[in-house]
């Protein structure tokens, strides 16, 4: 078995802590503003997060860590919140997450923040529509289902291409001193 270096432990851990924190938010904060004027049940953030902590623990610790991860996460949802909650968050969880992943997969080797990008799009998307017409019966949260989950994947998604940017940045500058 290979086991994952501290760094994708950590990555594994944070993706499946967002799933239950997800279902816990919505069961006591209920609808969050996510701005335009728009609203969402208050896991919003969480699983836009979830999005982009599921693509980095693929790198970090593997496929198979991730898919073990997505069915960890699945249960906890189920045991930790409202069970007609964690049902809906769990069916929407675990096709949004195939979905992001069958999407990621093949563009990881055009980049990795393209390949966040696109499967995150394919991922908030699947991942609203299945969970409010499961959770709720309507659609009346989706664009500010959309919108939450879009700020966080593009605030996460900004944050790590800063940090690549200056981690190349970094190596190249010692580079530059020697000439």
């Amino acid at each position: 078995m290979n086991v994952p270096a501290p760094a994708g432990i950590a990555t594994l851990i944070a993706y499946v802590a967002t799933i239950p924190a997800a279902n816990l938010a919505v069961t006591h904060f209920g609808a969050v503003p996510v701005g335009f004027g728009y609203a969402a049940p208050a896991g919003v953030y969480m699983v836009g997060l979830a999005l982009v902590l599921r693509d980095l623990a693929r790198e970090a610790a593997g496929r198979r860590a991730v898919l073990a991860a997505i069915a960890m996460g699945t249960v906890l949802s189920y045991f930790l919140a409202d069970p007609a909650l964690a049902m809906a968050s769990a069916v929407a969880f675990v096709v949004a997450e195939s979905m992001d992943f069958a999407v990621y997969e093949p563009l990881r080797e055009r980049g990795l923040l393209i390949a966040m990008l696109a499967s995150n799009a394919v991922g908030l998307l699947s991942d609203s529509l299945l969970f409010l017409k499961l959770a709720f019966g309507s659609f009346e949260y989706l664009p500010g289902q959309i919108l939450g989950k879009a700020w966080m994947t593009l605030a996460a998604v900004a944050v790590l291409a800063l940090l690549h940017h200056r981690k190349r940045a970094a190596a190249v500058l010692p580079e530059a001193t020697r000439h």
